[in-house]
């Protein structure tokens, strides 16, 4: 389980978070909501240590992020993957460099080994076949898919998605929501989605927490989410669902 307690953040004169507290249940997916510029992706990126906060506690397992020795993070991430809103492949790289980074830099499997784990991760998101394309020949629901058959190549316990609907048309996104679904269910992974569309946060979420102005001010689940009396909530709900 990751347990976020009392965490702020600023920069400089801005307040980002101010005493966000949450907790991420183990093996469902948990999915973070909020207007732009609200301090989703801050948060997604502080549960990793890629944005140190100032103040509080992100717990993963027995495992304190917050302060904590660059290696110990190093070794806290490995349990993580991550999707990054424009899939973040490397344009020089074929499909299977990209997918295959992280297994060349820190193990030793030979040469056939990972080109067989990136053939699995491919089959996993549906994408068999296209190892030697590069990412410019691929549509923007196929990086998106790129992207996550690499945030899956460690074989995580955890997986952050941020924004992975965005720029994508709905039957794309209804294709990619219906994914990491099925990524979560299939491989029992713990699924953390940061995101401000309404139909997918409904579609893929056991969990949804909403934040505003730095805090959190809502955590259930999706049905008590649409039918919730806070003003705050039902006009981002109204908002989302007829953007």
């Amino acid at each position: 389980m990751i347990t976020i307690h009392d965490v702020h953040k600023r920069f400089g004169e801005k307040r980002v978070l101010e005493g966000v507290s949450l907790t991420i249940p183990e093996g469902k997916t948990a999915v973070i909501v909020g207007c732009s510029g609200c301090g989703k992706t801050v948060l997604l990126r502080s549960i990793i240590g890629l944005v140190s906060p100032d103040s509080g506690s992100i717990r993963v397992g027995e495992d304190e992020v917050v302060g904590a020795e660059r290696r110990d993070l190093f070794r806290i991430r490995r349990r993580f993957g991550m999707l990054f809103q424009g899939a973040a492949l490397f344009d020089s790289l074929t499909v299977a460099e990209n997918i295959g980074l992280a297994l060349r830099e820190h193990t030793r499997l030979s040469r056939q080994e990972i080109r067989n784990r990136v053939r699995e991760k491919l089959e996993v998101v549906g994408l068999s076949g296209i190892e030697d394309r590069k990412p410019a020949e691929l549509s923007g629901g196929m990086r998106k898919r790129v992207g996550l058959a690499r945030a899956l190549i460690m074989d995580p316990r955890y997986v952050l998605f941020d924004e992975p609907t965005t720029g994508l048309d709905p039957v794309m996104s209804d294709a990619i929501n219906r994914l990491i679904i099925g990524t979560q269910r299939r491989l029992g992974i713990t699924a953390i989605v940061v995101t401000h569309d309404m139909t997918s946060a409904f579609g893929i979420g056991d969990k949804i927490a909403m934040i505003s102005d730095g805090r959190i001010v809502f955590e259930g689940t999706p049905e008590a989410f649409r039918t919730s009396a806070l003003p705050a909530v039902k006009q981002f709900v109204r908002g989302g669902l007829d953007g």
